[in-house]
């Protein structure tokens, strides 16, 4: 009898796969970040594309089920749900799902990365509040992405229209840059958020001159790199203040590209998903800022890179598409 879904994700960073049950229950969740070394900013596709092709046969052989109950295999296939979006790293996923789902006779099923961030986060409100109806403001913030893109359910995942972000580098790359300079290992955010959370410094009373926000619903960041790179040369700061003041900046231009859409698009909620998104301090900010709409952040270990999502779309298609409309 065919009872579970197979999720698979092989993005920039992480090898991902989950496994639900039909009736949305987490069976299985198991991501394997790729090895950065330490004093580099990222991975090449290639290499990354590398360590996925190792990781993922050794995490499917740990599900210990019968495969032969897996009824549908989905995957992020590509980054956007757009024409011709494209990765590498998506590929080994895409035709390791393809290959597995013909050898157990499963359904196969194609999606997004961004969707699969989409779906992470409605897994607890997709049956309650109608997403096919009301627009909303989907931000995907990570280490490859900062974009915000006003989206809806349609028949197979979401509708996804970019209508604001960074235009050079990412919030994550800003982290990250600013993390690698001051020795912390790449990814940096995490092990940043916890220095933080380990000091004694009164974070709330840091005064520190931020660079200005352009109020724009699209921004550049290399310049804010630079300019914390130059507090960090001055030595006039103290490394809690330096970085609790980025966490805070990113919050704010979070916060202003969202308030800039608003006049121009209408939506009812917000997602924000992406490794940024798990970071607390700006979560904080972004929630003590913004009180019209609803926020959903999903929970922190689906914030990161997952296949949650993927395993769970198939499930949110179904509810759409049949039982919602019964």
């Amino acid at each position: 009898m065919r009872k579970y879904i197979l999720g698979i994700d092989t993005s920039a960073y992480t090898t991902s796969c989950a496994l639900v049950d039909y009736e949305g229950n987490i069976i299985y969740n198991f991501k394997k970040n790729l090895e950065v070394l330490e004093g580099q900013k990222g991975l090449r596709q290639e290499t990354a594309v590398f360590m996925h092709l190792n990781n993922l046969p050794d995490i499917i052989n740990s599900i210990n089920i019968d495969f032969n109950e897996i009824g549908i295999i989905s995957v992020s296939a590509f980054p956007r749900n757009i024409k011709d979006s494209y990765m590498p790293v998506f590929v080994v996923g895409k035709n390791f799902a393809k290959t597995l789902s013909k050898a157990i006779g499963a359904e196969y099923l194609e999606y997004s990365h961004q969707e699969n961030h989409i779906s992470a986060a409605l897994i607890d409100t997709y049956n309650i509040y109608d997403y096919s109806k009301n627009n909303i403001l989907a931000i995907h913030i990570s280490g490859g992405t900062s974009e915000f893109l006003i989206s809806n359910k349609i028949s197979r995942g979401f509708s996804t229209n970019i209508v604001g972000g960074s235009m050079d580098i990412t919030f994550g790359q800003l982290i990250d840059r600013i993390g690698v300079y001051y020795d912390f290992k790449f990814p940096c955010g995490q092990s940043m958020q916890d220095y933080l959370d380990k000091s004694d410094v009164n974070l709330e009373k840091i005064r520190l001159v931020m660079p200005k926000i352009s109020g724009k619903e699209f921004i550049n960041l290399s310049g804010v790199e630079n300019y914390y790179k130059r507090l960090i040369d001055e030595q006039r700061y103290d490394k809690e203040s330096i970085i609790y003041s980025l966490f805070i900046y990113i919050g704010k231009c979070i916060v202003s590209i969202i308030n800039q859409i608003s006049e121009n698009f209408k939506f009812q909620r917000i997602i924000i998903s992406g490794g940024v998104s798990a970071n607390k301090y700006i979560r904080n900010y972004i929630n003590n800022n913004i009180s019209k709409y609803d926020i959903i952040f999903p929970k922190n270990e689906l914030s990161s890179d997952n296949s949650v999502g993927n395993a769970m779309l198939p499930l949110i298609d179904r509810w759409y598409n049949e039982i919602k409309t019964n």
